[in-house]
C-alpha cells in the first residue's frame, strides 16, 4: 500500500481535535438517543464537534468530498456500512482520517477493528485513537472497505427495500433473501483472480474476515494486509445456497468442499452483463467489473 505510510503525521498530538461528524439520522428514535451520548461524550473528551446529517442518497460522499483537511483533524461516520461507503468515495486519496460511530443495521466495519459500543470508548477512539493504515477495495470506479460481493449475494441486496430495512434491521435482508431464493435463476459467472479462470455461482471479495455483523466468511483476510479475499461459491442452486447460508452461520464455510477462498489483488468477473455489484451492503456498480486494491491506503482511527 502506498500513500500514507506514517498517516499519523498530521495530526496533532492533544486529544482535542477539530471533527466533522456526517451523521445519517434515518434511524430510530433509540439510536438518535445513543447518537446524542456519543456527541455529549466527544465534547467531554474536548473534541471540536461540526454535524452534518445527511437528507439523502449521496449526500454523505458530497460532505466528504468537500472537507478541507486544513481544517479538520477527521472525519467521523454516524451511521452505518453504506454512510461510511459513501465518505470512504467522498475522500478518495485525501489524507484525513476516518473514525466510525457506529449506528447501522449490521456495523460490519465496527466488529472488524474491535470498537465496542459504549459511547466513552467510540469517543475515545476519535480523541485519542493513532490512524492505521488500511487497504481499500475498489470495483470499477467505486471503492469498498469490507466486501463486495456479485451473484445471489448481490440480488439479495438490491431487493432490500430501505424503508423496510429501516423498520425491521437485520430482518428486511432475511425477507429479502427468501423472496431472492424462490426468483433467483442462478447462472453462472466467469471470475479471472490474478490470471486463474473460475465458473462459479458466486463470490464475496473480502477485505476483512467478518461479514454481515460478525458471520466469518474469509477466516485470513484483515484490513491491514494488502490483498483481497475472493470467497468462490462454486454450486449453484436453492439448497446448494442454504447450505452456504447455514455454515457461515456456523462459523464452518471453509469445510465446505465446493467453497475456495483465493487471496488476490486483482479480480476481473464476466458474463452476465449489467448484473448488479453489491459493496458494504449497497448496489455499487454492474458487471462486467473489475475489481482491485486502491493505491492509496485509508487511515482508520481505531480503538486501543
Amino acid at each position: 500500500m502506498t500513500g500514507l505510510e506514517d498517516p499519523q503525521e498530521d495530526l496533532p498530538e492533544r486529544a482535542h481535535r477539530r471533527v466533522l461528524v456526517i451523521h445519517n439520522p434515518t434511524a430510530g428514535w433509540r439510536r438518535r438517543r445513543r447518537f446524542e451520548r456519543i456527541l455529549s461524550a466527544l465534547i467531554a473528551e474536548g473534541v471540536d464537534v461540526d454535524v452534518r446529517p445527511t437528507t439523502k442518497r449521496g449526500d454523505a460522499e458530497t460532505f466528504a468530498r468537500d472537507a478541507d483537511p486544513a481544517k479538520l483533524d477527521a472525519i467521523a461516520v454516524a451511521g452505518g456500512d453504506g454512510t461510511i461507503n459513501e465518505v470512504v468515495n467522498g475522500l478518495g486519496d485525501k489524507k484525513l482520517p476516518l473514525a466510525v460511530i457506529p449506528l447501522g443495521t449490521a456495523n460490519v466495519l465496527a466488529h472488524e477493528i474491535g470498537l465496542g459500543g459504549s459511547p466513552r470508548e467510540i469517543a475515545r477512539t476519535i480523541a485519542e485513537g493513532r490512524p492505521q493504515p488500511i487497504s481499500v477495495g475498489i470495483v470499477n470506479d467505486r471503492r469498498f472497505v469490507m466486501m463486495a460481493g456479485f451473484g445471489f449475494d448481490a440480488h439479495v441486496v438490491a431487493d432490500v427495500r430501505p424503508a423496510i430495512k429501516k423498520l425491521f434491521g437485520k430482518v428486511a435482508y432475511v425477507l429479502s433473501t427468501l423472496k431472492t431464493l424462490a426468483s433467483f435463476d442462478f447462472p453462472k459467472y466467469r471470475v479471472v483472480v490474478d490470471g486463474e479462470t473460475f465458473d462459479v455461482a458466486s463470490a464475496v471479495i473480502a477485505n476483512g474476515h467478518f461479514y454481515g455483523g460478525t458471520f466469518v466468511c474469509a477466516p485470513d483476510a484483515r484490513l491491514q494486509d494488502p490483498s483481497l479475499h475472493v470467497v468462490l461459491f462454486m454450486k449453484p442452486g436453492v439448497l446448494r445456497t442454504i447450505r452456504y447460508a447455514v455454515w457461515l452461520a456456523l462459523g464452518r464455510l471453509t469445510k465446505l468442499p465446493d467453497v475456495k477462498i483465493v487471496p488476490a489483488t486483482d479480480i476481473v468477473v464476466e458474463r452476465v452483463d449489467h448484473d448488479p455489484v453489491q459493496g458494504d451492503g449497497d448496489i455499487l456498480a454492474n458487471l462486467p467489473a473489475r475489481i482491485t486494491l486502491a493505491p492509496a491506503a485509508l487511515a482508520l482511527l481505531m480503538p486501543g
